[in-house]
């Protein structure tokens, strides 16, 4: 039997400059089986027909709201700079549209706690970007994990980097070096490798951190430095409530090519291990999974023609696409975003550090 198609609009993909649309979403929608891209809003009328003459777009709007109004428009991706996430998001829902929003959703835990609870009302499907959850690798190893193959898990262990945040910084970056945008190394890698984790092993029970600025003062495009506050290297540990001990590093500032990722997991009877990487981090490269040293086939849907940073971003879309077909709820959800976003806050990983040495304890 022939499913309709569901309609995409996404509000934030821009060609001018790139940008994570472009290069994670549109390439993510146009992969998904039961998928159309059908329409494109930015700040301004010129910009998304430009997006939408360049990814073959149908339909350009004036304006976001426009997009959320159409109803030939069935899911709208909130793509956007995170302090206008609230308004999309609850728009969309009160225009009966399913949401799926990039993370972070919103500047803090409570901020998220407020969409959420605003969002439930809409009775709509709404899916938060942790993309890392959707990988082959972490799916296949949550398998095993419920299957009880390597028995009672003991310990985690999580070395993840990314080549973001370092001594470096482009102008068009620079606005990731405010708090006030909750887009640092502190709310953005380090919220995707702790929600792999407790995707993988369940909610925490504890968790505290050594935080630590590594490049203090960074170089902008044309040479001139701004001071940076906001942790670039994080050191965590914890215990998940099942028992487990948890401990992560997550690194900034690596070499292009050097931006490894390595996820072990300790049972009393074996051990799993994520390892892969990328520039833009794990979530948005290729990761492998091994079982006692063994390489786990992870099957086709591990691979294919789209990039690796469009990869697990395809998977998020497929799983949204298979909860409004059917009902479930598979995808990582508002509410999940929120929790996720206190533990954030309880470690201080999105707060200025406040020692002059650089280094803090949370």
């Amino acid at each position: 039997m022939h499913t309709k198609s569901l309609k995409v609009g996404v509000i934030g993909l821009n060609v001018d400059g790139a940008g994570w649309a472009a290069e994670g979403h549109a390439p993510a929608i146009r992969a998904t089986e039961g998928l159309d891209l059908a329409g494109v809003a930015t700040r301004s009328i010129d910009s998304a027909r430009r997006a939408a003459e360049y990814f073959d777009i149908p339909r350009a709007y004036e304006n976001p709201g426009e997009l959320i109004a159409d109803p030939a428009i069935d899911i709208v991706a909130v793509i956007s700079p995170v302090p206008t996430h609230r308004e999309y998001i609850l728009a969309a829902g009160r225009a009966h549209k399913h949401v799926i929003t990039e993370w972070p959703v919103a500047a803090g835990a409570e901020q998220m706690r407020e969409i959420a609870d605003e969002a439930e009302d809409a009775r709509v499907h709404h899916a938060v970007n942790l993309q890392a959850r959707r990988s082959p690798a972490l799916v296949r190893a949550g398998g095993f994990l419920a299957e009880g193959r390597i028995g009672r898990v003991l310990s985690v262990n999580v070395v993840s980097t990314t080549a973001g945040f370092g001594p470096r910084v482009p102008a068009a970056y620079l606005p990731l070096e405010s708090p006030e945008t909750w887009t640092s190394l502190g709310t953005i890698q380090t919220a995707h490798t702790l929600d792999a984790v407790t995707s993988l092993v369940g909610p925490l029970d504890d968790l505290t951190a050594i935080l630590d600025v590594q490049y203090p003062e960074v170089v902008v495009d044309g040479g001139r430095t701004v001071a940076r506050t906001l942790t670039d290297h994080v050191v965590a540990h914890g215990r998940a409530a099942s028992g487990a001990t948890v401990s992560i590093e997550v690194i900034g500032g690596r070499p292009e090519s050097d931006t490894p990722f390595r996820l072990e997991i300790y049972g009393d009877h074996g051990v799993l291990t994520v390892e892969g990487g990328g520039p833009r981090g794990f979530q948005a490269g290729p990761l492998a999974l091994r079982r006692d040293g063994r390489q786990v086939d992870l099957g086709e849907h591990a691979a294919g023609d789209l990039a690796p940073s469009a990869l697990n971003v395809a998977h998020t879309y497929r799983a949204l696409r298979d909860d409004i077909r059917g009902g479930g709820s598979t995808v990582p959800t508002l509410r999940e975003a929120a929790d996720l976003a206190g533990w954030i806050e309880r470690i201080g990983a999105s707060r200025p550090l406040e020692r002059t040495t650089g280094k803090e304890d949370a």
